[in-house]
């Protein structure tokens, strides 16, 4: 039969509907929490497969030693540090997201599963840097790789984020929210791999001496200056507040004194 005047194509208001409907948030932590365990155990598997010296290498090249034969894998070494750094940062930033989300939408569904899709890069990410340890062009460009797919692991999370500020009421923690206790810190804990990432893309581009030791080292580094400038804003506003207490004090110490005095002391 012919299509009636009164039926419509889906409109855009349809779909985003479709969109902010509700998801199960614990199967997308289990989703995710798997997604991540994998990754983690693939950069474990790469690095015991081809990383390991020959006994008899050790013998004959190394005249027995074997701390000797495992320095020339060091740069693997690293590499392998700093990518399991990388991605334990970014389990404990989705474990804090999902910590203060209170109800998970198809949208938040989406952007985590892109998010996962580049998470599951880091294991190629570890193997270019790691093979491309030599000063060269190509050893520029797997670290560029590597911030690339560090960029959009992290980015899609910030995403899920600011997703569920749209609608704060309903999808995120009090404290979460604007003008929350950990707002701020969502905010500089999800905004810090994106920044960073980007930041070394830009320095490959700029200094020709940049090389993956570097890189790796400043993956390794991260987690430890995100602490300490936790620790010293903590620190900042406890005194901050321990200063204002002191001056309230004080205006309540003039106050009382000048409830006491009569009033002839208090107008002389």
């Amino acid at each position: 039969g012919q299509r009636g005047e009164e039926e419509e194509p889906h409109s855009l208001e349809t779909f985003t509907f479709y969109l902010s409907e509700p998801l199960s948030k614990e199967r997308v932590e289990a989703f995710s929490d798997g997604v991540y365990a994998i990754v983690a155990t693939l950069l474990i598997l790469d690095i015991c497969e081809d990383n390991v010296p020959d006994p008899r290498e050790v013998e004959e090249k190394f005249h027995g030693s074997l701390l000797e034969a495992l320095s020339e894998y060091g740069p693997n070494y690293l590499a392998y540090f700093g990518s399991f750094v990388t991605i334990g940062l970014l389990w404990f930033v989705h474990h804090s997201l999902f910590l203060y989300v209170t109800k998970a939408t198809r949208l938040m569904g989406l952007l985590n599963i892109l998010s996962l899709a580049f998470i599951g890069g880091l294991p190629l990410a570890y193997q270019l840097t790691s093979e491309f340890a030599e000063k060269s062009h190509n050893e520029i460009e797997a670290i560029q790789v590597s911030c690339v797919i560090t960029f959009f692991a992290s980015i899609f999370q910030f995403a899920i984020w600011t997703t569920a500020l749209l609608n704060e009421e309903e999808t995120l923690h009090a404290f979460a929210r604007y003008g929350g206790k950990e707002h701020a810190f969502m905010f500089a804990k999800l905004a810090l791999y994106p920044c960073v990432s980007l930041g070394a893309f830009f320095l490959t581009c700029l200094l020709s001496e940049f090389s993956t030791a570097i890189f790796h080292l400043m993956q390794i580094v991260i987690p430890f200056a995100f602490l300490a400038l936790r620790i010293f804003v903590r620190i900042s506003l406890t005194a901050i507040k321990f200063v204002m207490s002191l001056s309230r004090r004080k205006v309540v110490l003039l106050e009382e004194e000048e409830a006491c005095l009569s009033p002839n002391e208090t107008l002389s």
